[in-house]
């Protein structure tokens, strides 16, 4: 492996080159600086959700249309970052702001089972062959939470979870950079993603004390496919070992019209879903086999509890059953994944033609960009937090040299293309890359 540092001289070009685009940010953007001062006096950094932040201060956005988005400083972006693939539907989508205010105008928090959670886990069910019944949450996070205890209650004597390194499965479930003091402090035993044998090995070494496997199909942070193999390897092994498999769908759902699931043709025991599913609106699910969603009929003398004020809240059944039924068609699934593949294959070829260190992963519509040497096809040095300094300043450097061209995505490379992205708006953004690979080749070139 090439273990060769930047020269002193291109570290010292970086950090110059990283100063200024951070000294023209500030200039373009007094209002949102303004807004991140007031908001440390209130909130701790000035934020409540960590992702969110990035130096020297992050943009605070007026509102948005389609796939458009304004700060407060009256600048327009292309937003490419989809709200961590939540934004689906881009911000102004009809057919779900007409649902919305539909809900509004009958009243909000009743109490009770309203017209629309049945009709949205029914048409969950008919998109997700494996999920027999469904549970409704607030989150992604909370369905992980619900689907590993559900998974713990029924297997015990078999406390032990397998995750993934480099995984992520929400805020009390992160196993990149080393894992979090945050997380959820079951018996944790951690994988290698895409390492067929050794996972395999590990699997069968602690099969009498695991409860539970969960697994992204694709690692969201830098978004890492999970090969075929793999996957099926984890669903014979814990077939073969009474297992419950869990597939956190929370993002890669919307990769195809049954999510990688689908895709592949792989059935887990229990899926996990949210983000777009509420249609923008806070939305968690959770689902599977009969034999296991059966133990939370309140009507069973040993069922399960499964609590929740907003649970089945309207604005996330109304908006989220007008976004899968009407919006996110298997047309428009297919359409957008194929278009997310494009601009995959086109920023490649761009680099290879370029000698570039730079690389786009991912499947679909959601898109990994890193600087550094490829492939990547495994978590251990590409999500787990072990790049260089080097390489996070030339993070920095493209995103900040990207906002300024009016493109917004995740300072880590993170891109979500929402269903109104056109062909035109890909290859604009493909063009700045380009640009942007061109005129910083020499600092690109000395990163490993």
């Amino acid at each position: 492996m090439d273990t060769r540092q930047p020269s002193p001289a291109r570290i010292a070009d970086l950090a110059n080159a990283l100063a200024n685009a951070e000294k023209r940010y500030r200039a373009r953007h007094p209002n949102s600086a303004s807004r991140h001062a007031y908001a440390a006096a209130h909130m701790p950094g000035g934020n409540t959700r960590t992702v969110l932040h990035y130096s020297p201060f992050p943009l605070t956005w007026a509102g948005g249309k389609g796939n458009r988005l304004t700060d407060v400083d009256g600048l327009e972006y292309l937003d490419l970052l989809g709200e961590y693939s939540a934004g689906l539907y881009g911000h102004s989508d009809p057919i779900v702001h007409a649902a919305v205010r539909a809900a509004l105008d009958a009243g909000l928090a009743l109490g009770g089972p309203n017209l629309y959670e049945a009709r949205l886990a029914e048409a969950i069910r008919a998109r997700f062959a494996s999920m027999d019944l469904v549970r409704f949450t607030n989150s992604g996070t909370e369905a992980n939470l619900l689907a590993l205890s559900t998974a713990r209650a029924l297997r015990p004597g078999r406390p032990r979870v397998m995750a993934f390194d480099g995984a992520y499965h929400g805020g009390v479930f992160q196993f990149r950079h080393g894992g979090s003091q945050l997380n959820v402090p079951f018996d944790w035993l951690i994988g290698e993603y895409n390492e067929i044998e050794a996972t395999r090995a590990l699997l069968r070494a602690h099969a009498r004390t695991l409860g539970a496997v969960i697994v992204e199909p694709m690692l969201g942070g830098r978004c890492i496919a999970g090969t075929a193999e793999f996957l099926t390897m984890l669903r014979a092994e814990c077939s073969a070992h009474d297992i419950i498999l869990v597939f956190d769908e929370v993002m890669t759902s919307r990769l195809g019209p049954a999510g990688v699931q689908g895709l592949l043709g792989i059935a887990p025991d229990l899926t996990t879903l949210g983000k777009y599913l509420g249609g923008g609106a806070p939305f968690g699910a959770f689902g599977g086999r009969r034999v296991i969603m059966e133990r939370f009929d309140p009507a069973r003398p040993d069922s399960l509890n499964h609590a929740g004020t907003f649970n089945n809240n309207v604005l996330s059944m109304a908006a989220g059953l007008a976004g899968l039924t009407q919006v996110f068609t298997p047309a428009a699934a297919n359409r957008i994944n194929a278009l997310g593949d494009r601009l995959r294959d086109r920023l490649n070829h761009m680099a290879h033609a370029r000698a570039a260190r730079f690389e786009a992963t991912g499947r679909g519509s959601l898109v990994g960009l890193r600087f550094g040497n490829g492939p990547a096809d495994r978590a251990q040095s590409r999500a787990s937090g072990d790049e260089s300094d080097a390489q996070r300043q030339l993070e920095a450097l493209f995103h900040l040299d990207m906002l300024e061209r009016g493109y917004y995505f995740g300072r880590r490379g993170y891109v979500a293309l929402s269903l109104p992205t056109t062909e035109a708006d890909c290859d604009g953004f493909s063009d700045a890359v380009d640009d942007f690979l061109w005129t910083h080749r020499t600092l690109i070139d000395s990163i490993r």
